[in-house]
């Protein structure tokens, strides 16, 4: 059964140098060739049928890219239906208890038009009741999606952990706030996401599932690479190869590149580079210039204010006498200034020891004679 499936392909590819051109009639053969084995498949394992089968584009690019870019692709055929499993983290509504803010948000998106069945998780409930490693790993498989509002998005990883950006399902961002929030809202659980990693040169990104038509699939996997081309960050030229593929089967590739599109990418590398270098230099040489300005206007300066600035001239002002000397005139003598205080001290002592001796006159010897 599996040979009669891929028997349906036939591998002829078309590249152009100058766009991502995909032959229409070539991926229709490899959307009916994989719905052929997914039947064949399911019916023998009994595999997937009611579910839907995940259908993938893989990816191989000529270059690695230098920076890491997530790519949203809109569909016109929505990978999830109305009862999938999408769940959306909100922040604390104030004044509310966190079974108050479920209420208010379900509300909320019923209000907008919001058909999708959400579950809806508040931050202060994902820190509590998902704060153990086995209740996160439990939220993950749980669902397929999730969203969560902008305001509270910088404070989530700390709080998820590695394992929802290791698993590809790092929350989307969504403005509650905004007026087009059902457009929005529909865009994203409706859509798919590609994350072009800087670690390697494959990516794979998920378009359909087995439940679809295969002309819905074709319009998902055409609108797909058109979006990819023209939104990825190093051209549709870097793209080496495109493979479809389910979850079990074989990758078909739909697309394979010219070899001249590597010299083009080499080329175009070159140029950014010499751009780089060329802007890099005007901005060191407008930084000299500028700053040669800066010192030339600040020496101007210094030489115009040396100009201007006058010599001093020494003017005679007229000496003020001491307050002392002006007493001293009118005919008060000078206070003696105080001796420090060791020298009182020694006056002090030298006057207690000296004793007052009396004088003696002639007068005062004659009377004493007389008394004798």
């Amino acid at each position: 059964m599996r040979s009669y499936a891929f028997s349906l392909y036939t591998c002829s590819m078309e590249s152009q140098r100058d766009e991502l051109a995909l032959d229409r009639s070539q991926v229709k053969k490899a959307v009916q060739a994989l719905r052929a084995y997914i039947k064949s498949s399911s019916s023998s394992q009994k595999l997937l049928e009611n579910e839907g089968q995940a259908i993938s584009l893989l990816l191989t690019l000529w270059k690695i890219p230098k920076k890491e870019q997530n790519i949203r692709i809109p569909l016109p055929h929505g990978l999830r239906t109305e009862s999938g499993d999408v769940c959306l983290f909100t922040r604390d509504e104030p004044k509310m208890t966190s079974e108050q803010t479920v209420r208010f948000y379900k509300k909320l998106l019923k209000v907008k038009g919001i058909k999708n069945a959400i579950e809806v998780i508040p931050f202060s409930m994902l820190k509590t009741e998902h704060k153990p490693f086995e209740a996160k790993r439990k939220l993950l498989g749980n669902f397929d999606l999730f969203l969560s509002d902008a305001r509270i998005r910088r404070r989530l990883p700390s709080h998820i952990g590695k394992h929802f950006y290791e698993r590809k399902k790092a929350p989307l961002s969504v403005d509650l706030e905004s007026k087009h929030l059902a457009r929005d809202m529909e865009r994203l659980i409706h859509g798919t996401t590609l994350t072009v990693s800087n670690k390697g040169s494959c990516c794979m990104v998920r378009v359909a599932h087995s439940g679809m038509t295969a002309d819905e699939m074709l319009e998902n996997v055409m609108t797909a690479l058109s979006t990819i081309s023209a939104k990825l960050a190093t051209t549709g030229k870097n793209i080496k190869i495109i493979h479809l593929k389910s979850q079990t089967s074989v990758a078909l590739p739909i697309y394979t590149s010219d070899l001249s599109h590597l010299a083009l990418v080499e080329e175009a590398r070159k140029k950014a580079r010499l751009t780089k270098g060329a802007q890099k230099r005007k901005r060191e040489n407008k930084n000299t210039e500028v700053s040669e300005l800066i010192t030339k206007e600040t020496e101007e300066e210094r030489d115009s204010e040396e100009e201007e600035i006058p010599q001093p001239v020494p003017v005679e002002t007229p000496t003020k006498k001491s307050k002392r000397e002006i007493i001293s005139k009118k005919g008060l003598k000078k206070v003696p200034k105080p001796a420090a205080g060791k020298g009182l001290k020694k006056t002090i002592k030298d006057t207690k020891l000296t004793k007052k001796i009396p004088k003696v006159t002639a007068c005062d010897l004659k009377r004493k004679a007389k008394n004798k």
